[in-house]
């Protein structure tokens, strides 16, 4: 299997964009929009104008018809700045996704180019508060009335729920026939009998609008089906594999964050008259996150390359989104050891990256999820 190692010259010049954007507009402020917990809604404009929302979309929807690789490399620089701020891009591409693989013409130039543009937000609605790991267990349903359909039930955990225009939502159109019987269907923020359910108070991407969506018999238009009713499974797993690959590279950003602090600290703090990067212990820690951070930024790569080549993603976007979740919490767990009692504080940002590490190994599927995916994938 061909792999590129090299990001390519137009891949790196969204990346140098994305990094000159984090260092100067996001790095300085991350610590104040984690502690307000705040949408932060100006550094979603500047995205919007830097053209970060539909990088590997065509240009006829207002995307940049870039690469995944490319897209991967600006959540990273975004993610290194603030998790926070590489999470929100992700949900970007959760909404975009659907609509540019399951949408008709006239869906596409309504809403994947303000989707594509950043004027407009968007929000996956699939898990439930009984239907989270087990996708199929939703209860939502739609009932087909004429040239509508009623959809009723509840969504849960939902990133920008109160922020987004545009929202993909799951429902059954046919319980009986299980996955067989799912539809999606795109939802306009202010369409009758659809209402937001609270925000929760996360433990960390705290600048992300999480919260749970109600719909009480909510009449959505028949032309707002995404594809054909029964098709909604297939576009939810499409979509999540793409979104796998993009809370990969969260991950590897948090990582590299991990490293870069660290490195400084150990080199500035002292103990037992000399800096603690003398010690093997320190050197250790160090060490393992240099060799895992390259490591998860490698996988991430891999299974964006195979993205863009229009290969079968679902194992590789798993074993990236895995390595890269649990690799961040390492090394997060490693920076708040190196920084000791001072780590431990919200004067630190090793606090920061601790909490925001904990939530990838949770979105988008848990850990446990990845590992029977890729378990399946080798056992068939």
């Amino acid at each position: 299997m061909g792999m590129e190692f090299e990001l390519k010259e137009s891949e790196k010049a969204f990346q140098r964009i994305a990094r000159q954007f984090a260092e100067i507009e996001i790095m300085p402020r991350a610590a104040e929009i984690d502690k307000k917990g705040k949408f932060p809604r100006d550094l979603v404009k500047r995205m919007a104008e830097l053209k970060l929302y539909g990088i590997p979309f065509p240009r006829k929807y207002g995307g940049a018809s870039a690469t995944m690789a490319s897209y991967v490399a600006v959540v990273e620089e975004l993610s290194r700045a603030s998790a926070s701020i590489g999470f929100l891009s992700s949900a970007g591409l959760i909404t975009i996704f659907p609509i540019y693989y399951a949408g008709t013409e006239e869906q596409k130039q309504k809403y994947l180019r303000p989707l594509c543009e950043g004027t407009k937000l968007g929000a996956f609605a699939l898990t439930e508060p009984s239907a989270g790991s087990d996708p199929t267990a939703i209860d939502t349903n739609a009932v087909h009335e004429g040239d509508e359909y009623l959809l009723n039930g509840r969504k849960a955990y939902i990133t920008n729920t109160s922020v987004a225009d545009i929202y993909i939502v799951f429902a059954y159109t046919d319980k009986g026939k299980k996955r067989a019987g799912m539809s999606a269907f795109i939802v306009e923020k202010g369409t009758k009998g659809f209402s937001f359910a609270g925000i929760d108070d996360m433990l960390g991407m705290r600048s992300c609008i999480v919260g749970g969506l109600k719909f009480n018999d909510c009449r959505v238009p028949e032309e707002n089906l995404l594809g054909s009713e029964g098709d909604g499974f297939k576009i939810a797993m499409g979509t999540l594999d793409r979104d796998r690959i993009a809370m990969s590279s969260v991950g590897v950003g948090i990582t590299q964050a991990c490293l870069d602090l660290s490195k400084k600290y150990a080199k500035e703090r002292r103990q037992s008259s000399q800096p603690i990067a003398n010690f093997q212990a320190v050197q250790f820690m160090l060490a393992d996150m240099a060799v895992e951070v390259e490591a998860a930024r490698l996988l991430t790569y891999k299974a964006a390359h195979l993205a863009d080549k229009g290969e079968k993603i679902t194992k590789y976007a798993s074993i990236a989104k895995l390595y890269a979740s649990e690799v961040a919490q390492r090394a997060a767990t490693n920076t708040v050891q190196i920084h000791g009692g001072y780590g431990c504080t919200k004067e630190c940002p090793a606090e920061r990256y601790y909490r925001d590490a904990k939530i990838l190994s949770i979105a988008v599927g848990t850990s446990e999820i990845q590992r029977l995916v890729i378990a399946r994938d080798e056992l068939r």
